[in-house]
Protein backbone atom coordinates (compact mmCIF):
# COMPACT_ATOMS: atom_id res chain seq x y z
CA UNK A 1 0.00 0.00 0.00
CA UNK A 2 1.66 3.58 -1.14
CA UNK A 3 1.78 5.94 1.81
CA UNK A 4 0.44 9.49 1.42
CA UNK A 5 0.89 12.54 3.01
CA UNK A 6 -1.76 14.90 4.92
CA UNK A 7 -1.57 17.76 6.95
CA UNK A 8 -4.43 18.88 9.19
CA UNK A 9 -4.29 22.64 10.19
CA UNK A 10 -5.64 25.79 10.43
CA UNK A 11 -6.63 27.90 13.99
CA UNK A 12 -9.84 25.46 14.54
CA UNK A 13 -10.13 22.90 16.59
CA UNK A 14 -9.83 19.28 16.04
CA UNK A 15 -6.39 18.28 14.19
CA UNK A 16 -5.15 16.66 16.52
CA UNK A 17 -9.18 14.67 17.73
CA UNK A 18 -8.71 14.13 13.69
CA UNK A 19 -5.28 12.60 13.88
CA UNK A 20 -6.61 10.51 16.42
CA UNK A 21 -9.45 8.54 14.60
CA UNK A 22 -7.23 7.99 11.68
CA UNK A 23 -5.16 6.34 14.30
CA UNK A 24 -8.35 4.09 15.31
CA UNK A 25 -9.11 3.45 11.95
CA UNK A 26 -5.85 2.20 11.01
CA UNK A 27 -5.65 0.03 14.22
CA UNK A 28 -9.18 -1.48 12.93
CA UNK A 29 -7.62 -2.76 9.07
CA UNK A 30 -4.66 -3.99 11.02
CA UNK A 31 -1.98 -1.31 10.64
CA UNK A 32 0.58 0.00 13.43
CA UNK A 33 0.35 3.38 14.39
CA UNK A 34 3.16 5.86 15.89
CA UNK A 35 2.09 8.71 17.29
CA UNK A 36 4.93 11.39 18.29
CA UNK A 37 3.64 14.39 20.12
CA UNK A 38 5.60 17.41 19.52
CA UNK A 39 5.45 20.21 22.24
CA UNK A 40 3.12 18.40 24.29
CA UNK A 41 4.46 16.93 27.81
CA UNK A 42 1.47 17.32 29.89
CA UNK A 43 -1.32 14.66 30.19
CA UNK A 44 -4.40 14.27 28.28
CA UNK A 45 -7.21 12.41 27.94
CA UNK A 46 -6.82 10.84 25.33
CA UNK A 47 -3.72 8.67 26.31
CA UNK A 48 -5.40 6.36 28.74
CA UNK A 49 -7.38 5.33 26.11
CA UNK A 50 -4.73 4.92 23.14
CA UNK A 51 -2.69 3.01 25.97
CA UNK A 52 -5.72 0.14 25.43
CA UNK A 53 -4.33 -0.18 21.58
CA UNK A 54 -0.84 -0.61 23.20
CA UNK A 55 1.69 -1.85 20.96
CA UNK A 56 -0.38 -1.26 17.80
CA UNK A 57 -0.79 2.52 18.62
CA UNK A 58 2.08 3.81 20.49
CA UNK A 59 2.47 6.94 21.75
CA UNK A 60 5.49 9.06 23.06
CA UNK A 61 5.61 12.81 23.95
CA UNK A 62 8.64 14.92 23.39
CA UNK A 63 7.54 18.25 24.84
CA UNK A 64 8.42 20.08 28.36
CA UNK A 65 4.43 21.42 28.71
CA UNK A 66 3.23 24.15 26.84
CA UNK A 67 5.28 27.17 26.01
CA UNK A 68 2.82 29.17 23.44
CA UNK A 69 2.75 32.24 25.51
CA UNK A 70 6.29 32.30 25.72
CA UNK A 71 9.66 31.59 23.74
CA UNK A 72 10.33 27.84 24.14
CA UNK A 73 13.13 27.67 26.28
CA UNK A 74 16.80 25.36 25.04
CA UNK A 75 15.72 22.57 26.59
CA UNK A 76 12.25 22.56 24.64
CA UNK A 77 14.09 22.56 22.01
CA UNK A 78 16.23 19.99 22.99
CA UNK A 79 13.21 17.61 23.53
CA UNK A 80 11.57 18.27 20.36
CA UNK A 81 15.13 17.60 18.54
CA UNK A 82 15.77 14.47 20.21
CA UNK A 83 11.93 13.38 19.43
CA UNK A 84 12.68 14.46 15.67
CA UNK A 85 15.74 12.04 15.82
CA UNK A 86 13.54 9.06 17.43
CA UNK A 87 11.13 9.64 14.96
CA UNK A 88 13.22 9.63 12.35
CA UNK A 89 14.27 6.34 12.92
CA UNK A 90 10.62 4.69 13.33
CA UNK A 91 9.90 6.42 10.20
CA UNK A 92 13.25 4.70 8.56
CA UNK A 93 12.20 1.04 10.36
CA UNK A 94 8.87 0.55 8.70
CA UNK A 95 7.78 -1.16 11.95
CA UNK A 96 4.74 1.39 11.37
CA UNK A 97 2.22 1.93 8.92
CA UNK A 98 0.69 5.49 10.13
CA UNK A 99 3.21 7.96 11.49
CA UNK A 100 1.34 11.05 13.10
CA UNK A 101 3.44 14.37 13.88
CA UNK A 102 1.08 15.65 16.01
CA UNK A 103 2.22 19.84 16.00
CA UNK A 104 4.87 19.06 13.83
CA UNK A 105 3.50 22.46 12.67
CA UNK A 106 3.77 24.30 16.10
CA UNK A 107 7.40 22.98 15.97
CA UNK A 108 8.20 24.46 12.96
CA UNK A 109 6.43 27.66 13.64
CA UNK A 110 8.34 28.32 16.82
CA UNK A 111 11.79 26.91 15.38
CA UNK A 112 12.04 24.09 17.33
CA UNK A 113 12.57 21.97 14.26
CA UNK A 114 13.84 23.00 10.94
CA UNK A 115 11.08 22.71 8.22
CA UNK A 116 13.87 21.41 6.37
CA UNK A 117 14.18 18.28 8.48
CA UNK A 118 10.32 17.35 8.38
CA UNK A 119 11.14 17.93 4.36
CA UNK A 120 13.79 15.44 3.86
CA UNK A 121 11.69 12.98 6.33
CA UNK A 122 8.49 12.97 3.81
CA UNK A 123 11.31 12.41 0.46
CA UNK A 124 13.18 9.82 2.88
CA UNK A 125 10.17 7.99 4.08
CA UNK A 126 9.58 4.15 2.93
CA UNK A 127 6.79 4.34 0.17
CA UNK A 128 4.25 2.60 2.40
CA UNK A 129 4.60 5.00 5.62
CA UNK A 130 1.67 7.16 5.81
CA UNK A 131 2.45 10.63 7.24
CA UNK A 132 -0.08 12.63 8.86
CA UNK A 133 1.37 16.30 10.13
CA UNK A 134 -1.11 18.64 12.76
CA UNK A 135 -0.97 21.99 14.07
CA UNK A 136 -1.25 25.90 13.28
CA UNK A 137 0.82 27.28 10.79
CA UNK A 138 1.49 24.13 8.05
CA UNK A 139 4.92 25.25 7.09
CA UNK A 140 4.95 26.18 3.14
CA UNK A 141 7.08 22.86 2.05
CA UNK A 142 5.21 20.49 3.44
CA UNK A 143 1.97 21.94 2.48
CA UNK A 144 3.71 21.77 -1.13
CA UNK A 145 4.35 17.56 -0.35
CA UNK A 146 0.89 17.38 0.94
CA UNK A 147 -1.23 14.55 -0.48
CA UNK A 148 -4.31 15.87 1.85
CA UNK A 149 -4.86 18.95 3.07
CA UNK A 150 -7.42 19.43 5.71
CA UNK A 151 -7.92 23.03 7.03
CA UNK A 152 -10.09 23.33 10.37
CA UNK A 153 -11.67 26.58 10.65
CA UNK A 154 -12.89 28.35 13.73
CA UNK A 155 -16.15 29.44 13.62
CA UNK A 156 -17.30 29.44 16.97
CA UNK A 157 -15.36 28.79 19.98
CA UNK A 158 -16.72 29.06 24.10
CA UNK A 159 -13.21 29.56 25.25
CA UNK A 160 -13.86 33.30 23.73
CA UNK A 161 -16.89 33.25 26.60
CA UNK A 162 -14.04 32.17 29.14
CA UNK A 163 -14.64 28.08 28.85
CA UNK A 164 -11.99 26.82 30.28
CA UNK A 165 -10.20 23.44 28.74
CA UNK A 166 -12.62 20.29 30.13
CA UNK A 167 -11.70 17.34 31.00
CA UNK A 168 -12.36 14.60 28.36
CA UNK A 169 -13.53 17.29 25.58
CA UNK A 170 -10.13 19.17 25.44
CA UNK A 171 -7.79 17.84 27.65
Amino acid sequence: MKGYVQVYTGDGKGKTTAAIGLAIRAVGAGLKVFIGQFVKGMYYSELNALQRFYPKIVVKQYGRGCFIEREPSSEDISAARKGFDEIKEVIMSGEYDVIILDEANIAVHFGLIPETDFVRLIDERPEGVELVFTGRRAPREILERADLISEIKEVRHYYQRGVQAREGIEK
